[in-house]
């Protein structure tokens, strides 16, 4: 695979004009992010709904011993990890976390719920429990929500602007006469993803940036390290809409198979809800989606300060899921 650079900048130089041009798909960019960040920091800027939620270092006969975890209106998560849990409880993420096995419990010295959980265990067959006070301020709905909504943006940029174009391309015959030209596929193919890798990082940071100065995100951890995983998540991206976009001629086909991945991932990748209790099978899934794994790293990093070392497991995930995407695009792709 040869890449001669005036054919590739060329073409990158070109669909970048096009993208300017189009004032709708450039309104649509910024300000949809914009308006669903502004919408749900208003919704939930007042106190903090009513949900109680105890993490679980379970065994099963000592969970099967503590009356409190019979409480109706409580829900019980099991965690594997008792230091990220805690960390947890610090983030008023968890308003509560037990270890039965250690007949122990942690609660956030400042969080009223952590106050009615207490009560509730000692009167519940914990009275004996030893106290754990960890201190921390609160992660508001909004500063957990931002990683999944900047990354779903990503994720319909990413399809739709290089699937549905690529795809509007060979059904115009576009492609039929760059076929005739010197330019490869491979020069085409990396046009079409540098263009719109640096369009998707260039607006991904101007909505922070401008959505920050009015919400106050809380960040903890390292922003080239947050950078880097959105740019590899929006490679990882533009690679599954490679896939679609390699043999298919239709533009109605070519939505509607994007909807089909697009609409999944969104709602199954922990965008607007965390995945913790949801059915195993269910998790198992949405494993399979790279945007649930930039989500995951994008929020450990953001919410839990974590370094690209923690995340290396997503890392590892979006990298081998963007190497097969894009060794399917590139071999299946056709002019015609």
């Amino acid at each position: 695979m040869t890449l001669k650079p005036s054919r590739f900048l060329a073409i990158l130089i070109a669909r970048n004009k096009e993208y300017w041009r189009d004032r709708a798909a450039l309104g649509w960019s910024f300000g949809f992010p914009l308006l669903v960040v502004l919408a749900f920091g208003f919704a939930f800027s007042g106190d903090a709904l009513d949900l109680y939620k105890v993490g679980l270092i379970d065994s099963a006969g000592n969970r099967q011993s503590l009356v409190f975890t019979d409480t109706e209106y409580i829900q019980f998560i099991p965690v594997s990890s008792r230091q990220s849990a805690v960390t947890r409880v610090e983030r008023h993420q968890l308003d509560m976390l037990i270890e039965p096995a250690a007949r122990r419990y942690w609660i956030n010295d400042s969080s009223p719920h952590g106050y009615i959980l207490e009560r509730v265990l000692r009167g519940s067959g914990g009275a004996d429990y030893t106290r754990q006070i960890v201190s921390g301020g609160e992660i508001r709905y909004i500063d957990w929500l931002v990683p999944g909504v900047l990354s779903m943006n990503m994720m319909f940029s990413a399809l739709f602007g290089v699937g549905y174009v690529i795809v509007r391309y060979r059904k115009n015959g576009v492609l039929k006469r760059l076929k005739a030209t010197p330019l490869t596929a491979f020069e085409f193919l990396a046009a079409q993803m540098v263009s719109r890798l640096w369009l998707i990082l260039a607006v991904t940071v101007l909505v922070y940036a401008g959505t920050d100065l009015v919400v106050e995100f809380r960040m903890f951890g390292s922003y080239l390290d947050l950078f880097l995983v959105f740019a590899l998540g929006s490679v990882s991206m533009i690679s599954l809409a490679l896939v679609v976009a390699a043999r298919v001629r239709s533009e109605e086909l070519a939505s509607g198979l994007l909807n089909l991945i697009g609409w999944p991932m969104m709602f199954l990748s922990g965008v607007w809800f965390s995945l913790d209790g949801l059915h195993r099978w269910v998790q198992a899934v949405a494993q399979l989606f790279p945007l649930t794994h930039l989500i995951a790293a994008c929020r450990a990093i953001m919410i839990d300060g974590a370094g690209l070392a923690e995340v290396s497991g997503q890392i590892a995930a979006l990298l081998v899921m963007t190497l097969i995407f894009l060794a399917i695009g590139s071999y299946s792709f056709r002019w015609r």
